[in-house]
């Protein structure tokens, strides 16, 4: 059965936004009682712990030290603001859809917490001495695992279920465009040597491909946010179904020509790792010319099945007016 999606904040199920059967309670502090309240609780403890024990010890050094200590500080800011605002009943009073922002942060908030549970050990924790700093550095680590295992779940419990009218990006299409920006902007931080296609057209077009898709996915997650899909020109699920075949035909030349141009000797790319210089080179915080390579040509594969998979599911939807 397909989902339906309505442009509204007006909840017009029964079903519980914790996906648990049970009511949501909303302006009250026994809202924090609930399964989804609780939950939150765990994501504010989580992420609180995580970047406490990294400022105390101060092992945040470095591109990939900050990247963390945002991620947990963002996402311990934005969780407190949820809770304040269901705990006061302030939803009708908040300047975005409730029925699309609270699980579009909770999906980029378990991809933030996955990324740094991964990148935190492996470019810094790695490096540090066995010693304090080490064992704080690694108990947040764990904190992380944590928070993002606490987010995941939310997107599990709130996504939408077949048959639910619900906002669009409760969805399965509204939670890819989640993952295609998030990838895209990993993409972004690969590729901001320039020296690995600069004076190559193929290279740069693929540079324009990641970009323009990343911004035309960020328009339809801004359009839901602000409720303001009306404004479009042109029906919004037109827009949508066109938005997934242009980044499925413009990702499918960016997977050719990646590879082709960064791996292949007869178009000067470099197939062998240990014939890249700079890999030879080991240090915190750094990644050789051939792994941004490779990592950008893994993303693009995976930002193509996600928008094949968009593209998919965006058919199954039905659109309606409240």
């Amino acid at each position: 059965m397909p989902v339906t999606v309505t442009r509204t904040t007006i909840t017009t199920t029964t079903t519980s936004s914790s996906g648990l059967g049970s009511p949501t309670i909303v302006g009250s502090p026994r809202a924090l009682t609930q399964p989804l309240g609780l939950l939150r609780l765990l994501q504010l403890l989580s992420t609180c712990i995580a970047f406490s024990l990294v400022a105390s010890v101060n092992a945040w050094t470095g591109p990939m030290g900050d990247w963390s200590m945002f991620t947990w500080c963002f996402c311990f800011a934005m969780t407190l603001v949820i809770l304040i605002v269901e705990v006061c009943g302030l939803q009708p009073r908040f300047p975005l859809s409730w029925r699309n922002f609270p699980i579009t942060f909770a999906c980029y908030a378990a991809l933030f917490c996955l990324s740094t549970s991964i990148i935190y050990p492996t470019t810094y924790v790695q490096f540090l001495s066995h010693g304090r700093v080490r064992d704080h550095a690694i108990a947040a680590t764990a904190f992380s695992c944590v928070a993002f295992l606490a987010y995941a779940l939310e997107v599990t419990w709130t996504r939408a279920r077949p048959g639910e009218i619900t906002g669009y990006m409760a969805t399965v299409p509204g939670l890819l465009k989640v993952l295609e920006t998030f990838v895209a902007c990993i993409i972004f931080a690969f590729i901001s040597d320039s020296r690995l296609y600069e004076n190559r057209p193929a290279l740069q077009w693929c540079v324009a491909v990641y970009a323009i898709c990343f911004i035309l996915a960020a328009v339809a997650i801004l359009l839901n946010l602000g409720d303001c899909t009306n404004a479009l020109p042109i029906p919004f699920p037109t827009f949508l179904s066109g938005l997934a075949l242009l980044s499925v035909l413009f990702y499918a030349t960016a997977l050719v020509l990646w590879p082709l141009y960064q791996f292949d000797e007869r178009y000067g790319g470099q197939p062998r790792r240990s014939r890249d210089v700079s890999c030879s080179y080991q240090h915190a915080y750094y990644i050789c010319s051939w792994d941004r390579r490779l990592a950008i040509a893994i993303l693009t594969a995976i930002n193509l099945l996600a928008y094949l998979a968009d593209l998919v599911y965006s058919a199954r939807l039905v659109f309606v007016r409240v």
